[in-house]
């Protein structure tokens, strides 16, 4: 059976997307991936997988590393009341990952389409970005374009927020 790394390159091939991939230790927060980041020519990002007060709905947050995330502020953008962080078990169930490796690639696991995405707005000024390819143990960049075309053969709802 196929890792949840060679998965989401597999998907991406499909779709005729060109990567680079870079090795790195496990790193299981942001701060820890930064670290491994100099040098690569990207927009990385954070990935927030909440849910709302009921549970029954779900998002995905793409939120540029360094920001800081006001979860009212974040709430009202997207519409809903109270947000929280999605448990581990929401997010196995729902995207197929486990904490600390987060990332958008996880959609491929969301045939339901029930994750909904927001994309910070300064994503539209990146030539490349970042993310995990479904594990902590690397990071895949990838032409912005190609990123948003991912997205749209997912085929999950896709808004933008200000963060």
């Amino acid at each position: 059976m196929p890792s949840r790394e060679q998965l989401v390159e597999a998907r991406l091939r499909e779709l005729g997307v060109a990567f680079v991939r870079h090795e790195h230790p496990p790193v299981p927060t942001v701060e820890a991936a930064a670290e491994h980041w100099r040098g690569i020519d990207a927009m990385h990002f954070k990935n927030l997988f909440l849910r709302n007060q009921k549970g029954n709905r779900h998002y995905l947050a793409i939120v540029e590393h360094l920001k800081k995330v006001d979860m009212r502020a974040l709430a009202d953008q997207i519409g809903d009341g109270k947000l929280s962080f999605g448990s581990p078990e929401r997010l196995m169930a729902h995207l197929g990952l486990t904490p600390g490796s987060v990332s958008p690639f996880g959609l491929i696991h969301d045939p339901e389409r029930r994750v909904r995405v927001f994309l910070d707005r300064d994503l539209k000024t990146a030539e490349r970005v970042s993310f995990h390819p479904n594990v902590n143990t690397a990071t895949l960049v990838l032409a912005r374009e190609d990123f948003l075309r991912f997205l749209e053969a997912c085929g999950n709802a896709v808004g933008w927020i200000g963060v």
